[in-house]
């Protein structure tokens, strides 16, 4: 959890005024409450006490202010480092994709975002101020028994330290607890994602999801958790009055010894009692220590993990022409694993459109997640403009490309803002005007809400074809000079075929385009064709030529004709 620390940063100062604040709380509930077993000693032996009281009237107003200026600032720096964690963890989402989200589950990832950063509020906000004064308070408190008699502070000694070592007892045993814990939320979180997104399969086929067998093995992980708990708290318990008896039998003794002055008995009990409030506090956090230990874990070894890519440099100010090159490209997705793309070589002039062919596993969607660098190639090279796309910053690179899947993800926000995820910065009428040339103007402009009208999760409130043109109408307002294309009409009938069709030769005109072709409709519109066979470019020309010249272009159009890919 150390390593937490460094993310503290600029929060260092509330941080810091927080465990002052904690520190003075328990001090001066310490003052506080052995002024008032001094005082009732002196009332009870008819002693003036007229200045205890005063002491009392000035201590007991910080016995109130105190711990809400700890709780206050504590939880204003967690919450605030919470939040920089957080944009952190976002921050190596958008670092590590599309890569390593495709190995992890969507909802766990989402679990280690929202709940495991939520976790560390217990490190930030309830155990660093606590741990702090419970390694200061009871210094202060044995220093003040040892001023009454040394023998107090040496009985009282050890209990206190066998209490802070309590957390430490168990230690492998609760960390291995945190995160069985940790990862049965993780994994029952993506679980309820997967249900509630495939809800229509599950119904359709009667299925039932995995909930009853998740949620025992969390149940199992959390009776654990709790069995582990309560056997610490027992101890701590334990403990606490054993400490307490050490100081009342030792007092006694010395008091009955004529060693101590009767009226200082009270005030020692009562100090030895306040002493283990700090060290209980920290005690009682340390046995949730575990799950937060876990989700820091969790959280590291996403910030941890190396990016798929990284940028050789940081600025780039030259102009750059939209040809695209492939270069003997070469690329596996790991080493294990054979060639997705092998010895790829292949243009596409600026303002050319070109159409990537091939049987399904032909490399045509690496190659275009090549091209958008969401990895690099591993022998070979792709350049723009004769740039080698390595030597672009990813940020320049993608300003230069914007992408129209296959598989439109709309946001469940406005439909203006999920075009405007172009270009943030573009206004309503930019919006709208792009929206127009897509041709989706006409039935946003129907919809109850028009462009204020939010889709629903995964835009399930609109038609594929809708959703297709509403992707064309962000690639529209980003104005982006390359256009990746991934078979916009391939799954829609035949009349919104022929709009989005429509709507993509308005994006298509003037860049450089290459699309990802299935149907021989849009395989017709393009300039030139290229055509991959097992990672390899087998074919290339035009539509026509290789009708005439190529067997294999021809088999391919053929099994696409019969359905068959």
């Amino acid at each position: 959890m150390t390593r937490f620390l460094t993310l503290i940063g600029r929060h260092r100062t509330l941080l810091i005024f927080a465990i002052l604040s904690g520190i003075a709380h328990h001090l001066v509930v310490l003052a506080s409450a052995g002024t008032g077993a001094w005082v009732v000693s002196r009332a009870i032996t008819g002693q003036e006490f007229t200045g205890g009281l005063i002491l009392l009237g000035v201590l007991l107003p910080f016995v109130g202010i105190t711990p809400w200026l700890e709780s206050y600032l504590a939880h204003m720096a967690a919450f605030r480092v919470l939040a920089d964690i957080r944009g952190r963890v976002y921050a190596a989402f958008e670092r590590l994709a599309p890569g390593y989200l495709l190995e992890r589950r969507s909802g766990d990832l989402g679990a280690a975002a929202i709940s495991d950063v939520e976790q560390l509020e217990l490190w930030f906000a309830h155990t660093l101020s606590p741990l702090v004064s419970a390694a200061t308070v009871p210094v202060a408190a044995l220093t003040a028994l040892g001023t009454f008699d040394p023998t107090l502070a040496v009985a009282l000694a050890p209990a206190l330290l066998l209490l802070a070592t309590v957390p430490s007892w168990l230690r492998r045993k609760a960390e291995a607890q945190g995160v069985e814990l940790r990862a049965q939320i993780g994994e029952l979180n993506a679980e309820a994602v997967d249900t509630l997104q495939g809800l229509r399969e599950l119904v359709t086929f009667g299925s039932t999801p995995r909930f009853d067998v998740l949620e025992k093995k969390l149940l199992g992980a959390k009776l654990a958790h709790a069995r582990r708990s309560g056997l610490e708290h027992g101890v701590t318990n334990a403990l606490t009055v054993f400490g307490l008896l050490a100081v009342l039998v030792t007092a006694a003794l010395l008091v009955s010894g004529g060693s101590l002055d009767p009226a200082l008995f009270p005030v020692a009990v009562v100090l030895a009692a306040t002493t283990f409030a700090p060290v209980i506090a920290v005690t009682d956090v340390a046995r949730d220590i575990n799950q937060v230990v876990a989700a820091g874990r969790r959280i590291m070894t996403i910030l941890d993990t190396e990016p798929p890519v990284r940028d050789r440099v940081t600025e780039f100010s030259e102009a750059v022409t939209p040809r695209v090159v492939f270069d003997q490209v070469r690329f596996r997705y790991a080493p294990a694993l054979p060639d997705a793309v092998t010895d790829a070589t292949f243009d596409v002039e600026p303002g050319e459109t070109v159409a990537l062919v091939g049987h399904s596993g032909a490399g045509k969607s690496t190659c275009a997640s090549l091209l958008m660098r969401f990895w690099d190639v591993t022998d070979g090279a792709i350049t723009i403009g004769g740039h080698d796309i390595r030597d672009l910053p990813q940020d320049d690179l993608r300003k230069l490309i914007t992408l129209v899947p296959q598989d439109v993800y709309l946001f469940n926000i406005p439909l203006k803002d999920n075009i405007r995820l172009g270009r943030p910065e573009a206004t309503d009428a930019e919006v709208v005007a792009a929206a127009k040339a897509a041709l989706a103007d006409e039935f946003i402009s129907g919809l109850p809400d028009g462009y204020d009208t939010v889709p629903g999760e995964l835009g399930a409130r609109l038609s594929g074809g809708q959703r297709q043109r509403i992707a064309i109408a962000r690639a529209l307002l980003k104005d982006a000079p390359i256009l990746i294309m991934d078979e916009a009409v391939s799954n829609l009938d035949a009349e919104s075929e022929q709009e989005v069709t429509q709507a993509t030769t308005q994006v298509r005109a003037g860049r450089t385009t290459l699309v990802i072709a299935h149907r021989l409709s849009t395989i017709r519109t393009a300039d030139r064709v290229v055509m991959l066979g097992g990672g390899r470019v087998i074919a290339t020309g035009t539509h026509d030529g290789l009708l005439a010249d190529s067997s294999d272009y021809r088999s391919l159009l053929a099994s696409q004709v019969a359905g068959v890919d």
